[in-house]
């Protein structure tokens, strides 16, 4: 695989972050829709005296009153959610990885790692955080220059030597110069959003007068089952969507880095290291896990590599990375 250059993969970034920023409200518009029409179409099964055509209308009708009253509030909470949480990633993710900042006092090794590779770059200096863990593993998040920032366990600076370093964060700080890390963010607060949507989804079923029928209990069950399935509709296609962007990223940032530092065996003897035990017991998250440069929740440090675990994984297997880096 070619490393195809900084500029059109920032460009290719940039519009996944664009077409991310269209689409995910687009989902949100077509299954609230459904949703109004199949909730008002449940609703009013049980009055059998109206005509056939005439109740079909009523229905249309009253669904599209029903999505035009309530679209303020859905998309109003909709959008207060993605500020909330686009603005506070950082907040967010020092939470989720109990990660903290590390000063060049506390490590002037690991500055001076990154800071040479910053200015062999003409890269403005991330923030460095480091997680009290004895396990192996690393992220870059950020959005902009003033929150960038590379993440690094208490292990992976202790076990790995300088060249081994060098390559991890060069791969990290390619995913910055790539805006890997923000497309990223963009498609992890989406994902969050459509999980919120389930749940305010369901109780919207429940309290809207499901519970109120209560000589009708199966079409207030059918009108939560129908909630749900759109609800789980709508995230599945959301996290599709992530697992899509997540997933190439991988190589183009290791080849990234072997472009920084000219050293694809150091890279490769990194991941090797990394893989026998990336475990981090406080990451819980999956959204958050996607960010490491390998998954901190697998089980023991390894996946089953088969077709239904590689198209849900927002990683491409570690042999497959290695063996990339092997013959570059």
């Amino acid at each position: 695989m070619k490393y195809i250059g900084l500029q059109q993969q920032q460009a290719k970034n940039n519009f996944k972050s664009t077409l991310l920023l269209f689409l995910f409200p687009c989902l949100v518009i077509v299954l609230f829709a459904i949703f109004c029409f199949l909730f008002t179409f449940l609703t009013r099964y049980s009055d059998e005296s109206a005509e056939v055509v005439h109740y079909t209308e009523t229905v249309s009708e009253t669904a599209i009153s029903l999505f035009i009253s309530y679209s303020p509030l859905v998309f109003g909470a909709v959008l207060i959610w993605f500020l909330i949480a686009f603005f506070s990633n950082t907040a967010i993710i020092n939470h989720a990885t109990g990660s903290h900042s590390l000063t060049r006092m506390e490590n002037k090794r690991i500055y001076n790692l990154v800071e040479n590779l910053c200015m062999s770059q003409g890269m403005t200096m991330p923030k460095i955080n480091v997680i009290e863990d004895d396990s192996l593993n690393a992220f870059a998040s950020g959005i902009n220059k003033k929150s960038y920032t590379v993440t690094l366990t208490r292990g992976i600076m202790n076990k790995l030597n300088d060249k081994e370093l060098e390559g991890v964060i060069a791969h990290e700080l390619t995913h910055i110069k790539n805006h890997d890390v923000r497309t990223l963010i963009i498609s992890i607060v989406f994902v969050g959003i459509f999980s919120l949507i389930a749940q305010m989804a369901l109780r919207i079923a429940f309290h809207s007068g499901v519970r109120s029928k209560k000589d009708d209990k199966g079409g207030g069950a059918l009108i939560i089952i129908i909630v749900l399935i759109l609800a789980a509709v709508g995230y599945f296609f959301s996290v599709l969507m992530r697992f899509a962007i997540s997933r190439q990223r991988e190589f183009l940032a290791d080849a990234g880095a072997v472009e920084m530092t000219k050293r694809p065996d150091a890279l490769a003897m990194a991941l090797r290291k990394i893989s026998s035990d990336p475990v981090i017991e406080i990451v819980q998250r999956e959204d958050i896990a996607q960010l490491f440069i390998y998954h901190p929740m697998a089980a023991n440090g390894k996946k089953n590599v088969n077709f239904f675990n590689n198209l849900f994984a927002t990683h491409p297997p570690i042999e497959q990375r290695i063996e990339f880096l092997e013959n570059l």
